[in-house]
Parts: structure tokens; C-alpha cells; sequence
């Protein structure tokens, strides 16, 4: 099952690029704008990446911090934010933990091979943990302003 607006974000600790870690209770006291994507350096993918860092100096005017989610690891979260100048955290969730809790690890079908991957989702979290708003099966166009505009509301 999905979490979804009013649910508590499930208490995390993993791995970043750069070599760090991040934990729920970091998140804490700020707004967060948690962003799942399938993977580093692919079209879609990149483009969501390149949408969110366009807008990064918007989020901060906002007071919302924003974090990648994939399952990557972390060094290639470095190569990826290295070559298109990504300035906010990526999270490696290569065990998909995170992903499980959020609902969002899911089969998905390409060409009529089934197979399990992170569902393209976005989630607003307050200052104290709680998902205020959610994206499910994110279209990337126009999303990271639609997210923008949220986290000036709240």
C-alpha cells in the first residue's frame, strides 16, 4: 500500500552521493520535496533532474529542500549530479527499503517483460514528517513547477 497525504513519512537512514547519509530525522524542521526516479542518467530521468535544479534557487526561497530517491549507488549519484550540475541530495536506495515503504516499488511491463521498478512519484513533506501532497506516476512535464507551487502553499 501506498503512502499518501496525512501518512508519517516511515523513519530512513541511507546512503547519499558524496559519500554521506541521510536519516528522517534530518528532514526535520523544514519542508522536503522526496522525488523517486527509476535512474540516474536516463532521458526521462534526466530531464526531472534538469526540471528540479532549474528551480532550485525557488525551492530554497521557499524553504523546501529537495532530495533524489533511485536506487542507484551512491557513486554513480556522483557522476550524474557531476555532469548536469545537480545541487541537491540523491539518496541510494539500493535495497529498496525507502521505495517499499513508500509503496512505489512496482511491477512494471516493457515490451511484455514483467519486471520490478520504482514508480515515477513525488511526495511533499512538512516539517514535522507528514506527506502533505503526493504525485503518483509522475509526468515529468511541468512537474517540478506544479511541486514548486505546492511548497509555496504549505
Amino acid at each position: 500500500m501506498a503512502l499518501g497525504i496525512g501518512d508519517k513519512v516511515p523513519n530512513f537512514k541511507l546512503p547519499t552521493d558524496g559519500g554521506g547519509q541521510l536519516a528522517l530525522a534530518d528532514l526535520k524542521g523544514g519542508k522536503t520535496v522526496l522525488y523517486f526516479y527509476p535512474k540516474d542518467d536516463t532521458s526521462g530521468c534526466t530531464q526531472e533532474a534538469k526540471d528540479f535544479t532549474a528551480l532550485a534557487k525557488d525551492f530554497a526561497k521557499a524553504k523546501t529542500r529537495i532530495v533524489g530517491v533511485s536506487k542507484d549507488p551512491p557513486k554513480k549519484h556522483d557522476k550524474f549530479k557531476e555532469k548536469y550540475g545537480i545541487p541537491y541530495t540523491l539518496i541510494s536506495d539500493e535495497e529498496t527499503s525507502l521505495c517499499q515503504a513508500f509503496g512505489i516499488w512496482v511491477q512494471k511491463t516493457l515490451y511484455g517483460r514483467k519486471y520490478m521498478g520504482i514508480e515515477r512519484s513525488t511526495f511533499l513533506i512538512d516539517d514535522k514528517g507528514k506527506i502533505r501532497a503526493a504525485w503518483p506516476k509522475v509526468k515529468i512535464a511541468g512537474h517540478a513547477a506544479e511541486v514548486l507551487d505546492a511548497a509555496k502553499q504549505l
